[in-house]
């Protein structure tokens, strides 16, 4: 197994999901929903990869990664055919549901298998090919969503997108054997359980560091169709603003392989910190598509320069045979966080309003930044 295989099979699905999640919330606000009801929506994406995140990074450390990533793929495929079968608003939960916890199972997979790829030296040039691949899905994918939904109507779409995962499949079944076995012995794993994970200090910092930034791209990704339809933008426009923030992230990711061999990782992640959260400071003052635009593409180059940095920090630190756990703890940080968090942006979008949500976010990045700038001195 390849990496530029391992790269088509992250744009597949990773299209299809960040173009399912435009379609969730715009179908739902075209059906009356309340930003509340949006945000348990989205809560619903990460809910059971919260739960089962880590059971599945063991799973691939031990016995391989086809079965689960084979699961994984028929999962997303299903998920959005619920809405196609049955159109209207209780569709939404159970299919949110399936597309998440299957595109949670293949991010435990898809960076594990990048991480067991060559040297140590080269693990944050080939995370950084793996984020490239994770930002060409996330350009196209809400794009596709949004222009979908004005040429052919929301059921329609979601066929579209049902597409993508399904020719996912067909690599995943002709190289099955070229997939990583697991170590089916105890002998090369090391022993401990998520709390002594959590004790290694090398690996708390990336875990915590990695949450904050997930909490930038929850927040986008929740905030950005609501705000967008409440100032009046075509589901197409804002599938383009969203689209701006993938392209920015790709932008950036495609010139970190060579960047990786000379910046250090917290160094990389500090700027990253500071660069979000003026990007989200300046959010409330857009009022179209014009200033949406740049805000997000910003955005895009803050959030999308850190994570490849932040994988090779823990895929280094991770202790030996192991490697699939860490990753399954890291995506339960984040599936909690994707889980929790849009239904606390909900709640006070309804009450106060989008702005005091991105003026908290900024104060949160600005302030990581401030105490990554102090490791990375350290360091």
């Amino acid at each position: 197994m390849n990496l530029p295989l391992i790269v088509l099979l992250t744009v597949l699905n990773h299209l299809a999901y960040t173009g399912s999640r435009v379609m969730v919330s715009l179908f739902a606000i075209h059906e009356g929903a309340t930003p509340l009801t949006i945000g348990a929506l989205m809560s619903l994406f990460a809910l059971l990869s919260m739960l089962i995140s880590v059971p599945v990074g063991r799973l691939v450390d031990r016995s391989g990664v086809f079965p689960p990533v084979a699961g994984a793929a028929c999962a997303v495929f299903i998920g959005l055919l619920l809405p196609f079968a049955w159109s209207a608003l209780p569709a939404l939960f159970p299919a949110a549901v399936a597309i998440g916890t299957g595109f949670g199972v293949y991010f435990v997979v898809l960076n594990n298998m990048t991480g067991a790829l060559g040297r140590p030296e080269d693990r944050a040039r080939n995370f950084s090919w793996l984020a490239l691949g994770f930002s060409t899905g996330g350009f196209f994918g809400p794009m596709l969503a949004g222009f979908s939904i004005d040429s052919v109507g929301y059921r329609a779409g979601f066929l579209v997108l049902a597409a993508f995962p399904a020719i996912a499949l067909v690599p995943l079944v002709m190289r099955r054997h070229a997939l990583p076995q697991g170590h089916r012995g105890r002998g090369a794993v090391s022993a401990g359980g998520v709390l002594e994970l959590l004790r290694e200090p090398r690996l708390r910092a990336a875990f915590l560091v990695s949450g904050v930034l997930a909490m930038g791209w929850d927040l986008f990704s929740f905030a950005l169709p609501i705000y967008g339809s409440r100032i009046g933008l075509s589901a197409s426009s804002i599938g383009v603003v969203m689209g701006s923030f993938a392209g920015a992230t790709f932008a950036v990711r495609l010139v970190m392989p060579a960047l990786a061999r000379w910046l250090r990782e917290w160094t990389v992640i500090s700027g990253a910190l500071f660069f979000a959260g003026g990007s989200f400071a300046l959010f409330p003052l857009a009022s179209d598509a014009a200033t949406l635009i740049p805000l997000s593409f910003l955005l895009g180059i803050g959030l999308g320069s850190a994570q490849p940095m932040i994988m090779a920090l823990l895929y280094a630190a991770s202790p030996a045979g192991r490697q699939g756990e860490v990753v399954g703890v890291r995506t339960a940080m984040l599936s909690t966080s994707s889980t929790t968090l849009p239904l606390v942006f909900g709640a006070l979008g309804t009450a106060l309003g989008m702005a005091p949500v991105f003026w908290a976010m900024a104060a949160c990045m600005l302030s990581g930044g401030w105490v990554t700038r102090r490791r990375r001195r350290r360091a």
